[in-house]
């Protein structure tokens, strides 16, 4: 009996707080001052700047053209590399570390520039007997670290909160 008042308790609250419209806030905690800023990237339809422009959206920060008075958040470079980890007894390869790394910079309107950066680590194991579908859960994988890396830019933007504030 108590067993099943609480599985009348739990979903009488999911759907409480499913019908009331309840969702998680983005973007709470990004500084006012990067609330509003400009994406500059060297190839602006490549994979992670999309990745990174999404994230931006879904935390609530509005990107807008090129101003003299808008933060700018420019990529710099993006290095995709994998290592091979293991190989089996034949000599090929059999699991790699799969590497993006991810160099930006945060550039204000008064000229100070911040550095930030990512760096997100995958195993795969590659088994050269299933390629095709290795090869799409590698893109798949790719596609994962490319948002991880966008997560870790915005999280080290709101670290900058402290130092924008006192330049």
């Amino acid at each position: 009996m108590l067993k099943q008042l609480k599985h009348l308790l739990l979903i009488t609250s999911v759907c409480l707080i499913s019908a009331c419209g309840f969702k998680f806030q983005n973007g709470g905690l990004i500084p006012q001052e990067l609330q509003t800023l400009t994406l500059e990237s060297s190839d602006p339809y490549s994979e992670m700047t999309i990745v990174l422009r999404k994230q931006l959206q879904m935390n609530n920060v509005n990107l807008v053209d090129s101003q003299q008075t808008i933060p700018v958040l420019r990529l710099n470079k993006i290095t995709m590399d994998d290592k091979v980890a293991s190989i089996f007894k034949r000599g090929r390869e059999a699991e790699k570390v799969l590497i993006l790394e991810v160099e930006a910079m945060v550039k204000l309107p008064n000229h100070a520039s911040f550095p930030i950066s990512a760096k997100v680590n995958r195993t795969f194991f590659d088994n050269s007997r299933a390629a095709l579908a290795k090869s799409a859960e590698k893109e798949v994988i790719w596609h994962d670290m490319r948002e991880q890396a966008a997560r870790q830019l915005i999280t080290k933007m709101v670290a900058l909160q402290h130092q924008i504030q006192t330049k």
